[in-house]
């Protein structure tokens, strides 16, 4: 293939794999009948796939995918980082806007052995961690943070502004044809039946848009300095049997200035494990004499992982007794956190495990709460604790859990949610509901209200109805079965007093 053939092909593969990648999110939705699972997007993740195994002592199901993926690095290097990450992918679009001012890229790439080490020493502490039975990769994981941006942010956004702009087109131009047709087609798929919202968006955003942003500073800074899945590309890549190979070098130096990885070092070798196949530099070379090989070619120079800053990069012994201490502290913390976890506690999701566990093997990818019917999923803030923050949480007051919906538990990659059939469903339970008599209509203003006995799902009803006699008028007043309700949350979601609804869920 010529030169110019790799970048574009390159470029290409970023495409297709972002697009593919929030078109699996996009579709992520009742009654979720894509062709490709949104588990899948998790499961080809070694970060996430290894530490919530080691953490929860068990091997997840899939993490043969996870497996795979390593292979593949053994062999081409860190071409997910390159080619497939969609997280990169976003900050070398960012990238593109950055103004070409070499001074400050320089003075990074001076400290590149620095700026590098951060990722390992988070790859440790991450791993540390799960070692003593904590899973913190979430908080750190770009497809995560990618996942949950898309599902929770970026696509509610797009369709409330799309559907907000279809109205507007409709009612002012009376535009009652094409357009009005136009927008009931894509309702039901592109746009969505329903336009939801979720807590914490705007942090979500937050988050994203500071690994993106630093992108206009310096290239890929958030892959060369924090990413902990790019630390195990990086280690795993070491060994690739694809290299990049230079001969009669001119040392002109146009390589290193154009390597978004700062991978390039003044001496002509490279770190091997810091390379994500990029392809620029070949692209660069004036006088086209690098590129990317197999070991079979034993008159080219290849620049080795070694050279003057190679015994920099490592993790220095204070580095080793500082994780140390991180790792021996994590033991009580997480101790400390169990006996927080029993203080606190929210509606869970059907089928979810029990809470300790839970919230360990979660990774708030926002899976489940996208694809929720209702909307009724909704991050956690800090009522399960600090580690339970952005977990779901059923909020009965904007959703209910749909009786026959078991989406959530299909579309969760770790197991954390159950997938069950129809009817296990039937029979889990999220809570009890208990009805205020100081605040419900039939109680306590005398009058006939039975929109929570009309909407309970159960076939024998749960609510059941009191007839009481009040000033010579019959009354009929809703009372909840312990035995048959399952917590589902509809009578809440219903309920017609504001701003405190009269019944109430609550979680077990």
């Amino acid at each position: 293939m010529k030169i110019k053939g790799w970048v574009v092909l390159r470029r290409i593969s970023q495409t297709v794999f972002l697009i593919l990648f929030v078109y699996i999110l996009w579709s992520t939705t009742y009654p979720l009948d894509g062709p490709l699972s949104p588990q899948l997007l998790f499961k080809i993740n070694p970060l996430i796939m290894m530490f919530t195994s080691i953490s929860e002592r068990i091997i997840l199901p899939g993490i043969i995918f996870a497996a795979a993926m390593l292979a593949l690095t053994m062999v081409f290097g860190r071409f997910f980082c390159g080619w497939l990450c969609p997280l990169g992918s976003t900050a070398d679009l960012v990238g593109c806007f950055r103004r070409r001012d070499g001074k400050a890229r320089e003075e990074v790439d001076s400290l590149n052995a620095g700026v590098r080490k951060p990722k390992f020493l988070l790859l440790s502490m991450i791993a540390l961690f799960a070692v003593a039975g904590i899973e913190l990769a979430w908080v750190f994981d770009p497809m995560v943070i990618f996942a949950r941006f898309i599902s929770l942010n970026l696509i509610p956004s797009v369709t409330f502004a799309a559907d907000r702009s279809f109205a507007w087109l409709i009612s002012s131009f009376s535009l009652h044809g094409p357009v009005y047709d136009l927008y009931r087609a894509l309702k039901p798929s592109l746009l969505g039946i329903n336009i939801y919202f979720f807590s914490h968006s705007f942090v979500i955003f937050l988050f994203f848009a500071a690994i993106c942003g630093s992108a206009l500073a310096i290239p890929r800074l958030w892959c060369r300095s924090l990413c902990p899945l790019g630390a195990i590309y990086a280690v795993t890549a070491k060994t690739a049997l694809l290299g990049r190979e230079v001969s009669a070098c001119e040392n002109c130096g146009k390589c290193r200035s154009s390597c978004r990885m700062g991978a390039i070092r003044d001496d002509s070798s490279y770190a091997k494990g810091e390379c994500i196949l990029c392809m620029d530099c070949i692209y660069d070379c004036p006088t086209n004499i690098t590129r990317f090989a197999w070991p079979l070619h034993e008159n080219e120079i290849r620049p080795a992982a070694g050279g003057s800053t190679a015994h920099k990069e490592g993790i220095t012994r204070r580095d080793f007794l500082l994780l140390s201490t991180l790792g021996i502290s994590s033991l009580g913390f997480n101790f400390n956190l169990r006996h927080i976890r029993r203080q606190r506690s929210v509606i869970r999701p059907p089928a979810a495990l029990e809470e300790e566990e839970f919230i360990n093997r979660c990774i708030r990818c926002g899976n489940c709460m996208k694809v929720c019917p209702t909307n009724g999923l909704q991050p956690v803030s800090f009522q399960s604790g600090f580690q339970g923050v952005w977990t779901p949480q059923l909020v009965p007051e904007i959703g209910y859990c749909e009786y026959n919906c078991t989406l959530c538990g299909k579309t969760c990659p770790t197991g954390a949610i159950r997938s069950l059939s129809l009817a296990e469903k039937h029979a889990a339970n999220l809570g009890l509901a208990k009805v205020d008599r100081s605040l419900c209509i039939a109680w306590t203003g005398n009058r006939q209200c039975m929109v929570c006995e009309e909407h309970c799902p159960t076939p024998d009803k749960a609510i059941k109805l009191k007839r009481d006699t009040v000033k010579g008028k019959e009354v009929l007043r809703p009372l909840v079965d312990g035995n048959l309700c399952v917590g589902c949350g509809i009578c809440q979601t219903k309920c017609p007093t504001s701003p405190i609804r009269a019944i109430r869920v609550i979680p077990f």
